[in-house]
C-alpha cells in the first residue's frame, strides 16, 4: 500500500530519490490546475507503478490515465507527462522550461529545489511561502 504525502510540506519537499528530478517534473505537471491535496494522494501511487522515466514510457497510457483520473484532465495530463518524459531522457538538466509542459512555476521550482537559486519574480504563493520560510 502506498501512503499519501503529508499536508504540511510542499510536494517538491517529499519526492524521494532515485530519479528525483524526473519525479519533480511529474509532480509539477500534476499540480497544474488541481488541488495539491489530491496530488499528494496520487503521486505515490503513480511512482510506485512507474518509479523512473523509462518505466513510465514502457507503461500503458490507459493505465496511466486511470491513475491520473482523480486529478482531472487525465488524458491531456498523461500525454503531456509522456512527452515531457521523452524529452527528459535527452535533457541537459539546465533549463526546466525547455521540457514540454514545464512553465514558470516548474522552472522556478526546479531552480529553488535543485540549483539552490531563488529566481527573481517568483509568483506562486506556495513557492513564495517556502522561500520566506527558508530565509528565516
Amino acid at each position: 500500500m502506498t501512503r499519501a504525502m503529508v499536508d504540511d510540506l510542499m510536494v517538491q519537499q517529499q519526492i524521494k530519490a532515485p530519479h528525483k528530478k524526473w519525479k519533480h517534473m511529474v509532480g509539477v505537471m500534476c499540480l497544474n490546475l488541481t488541488y495539491r491535496k489530491h496530488v499528494k494522494i496520487i503521486l505515490p501511487k503513480l511512482f510506485a507503478r512507474y518509479p523512473n522515466p523509462k518505466a513510465y514510457l514502457r507503461g500503458r497510457l490507459k493505465t496511466q490515465q486511470q491513475i491520473l483520473k482523480p486529478l482531472g484532465m487525465w488524458e491531456v495530463r498523461s500525454r503531456r507527462i509522456r512527452k515531457m518524459t521523452e524529452e527528459y531522457l535527452r535533457w541537459d538538466g539546465r533549463d526546466a522550461s525547455e521540457l514540454h509542459g514545464i512553465g514558470k512555476y516548474g522552472s522556478d521550482s526546479y531552480q529553488i529545489f535543485f540549483n539552490n537559486f531563488v529566481p527573481p519574480n517568483v509568483q506562486d504563493k506556495e513557492l513564495k511561502k517556502y522561500i520566506d520560510n527558508m530565509c528565516r
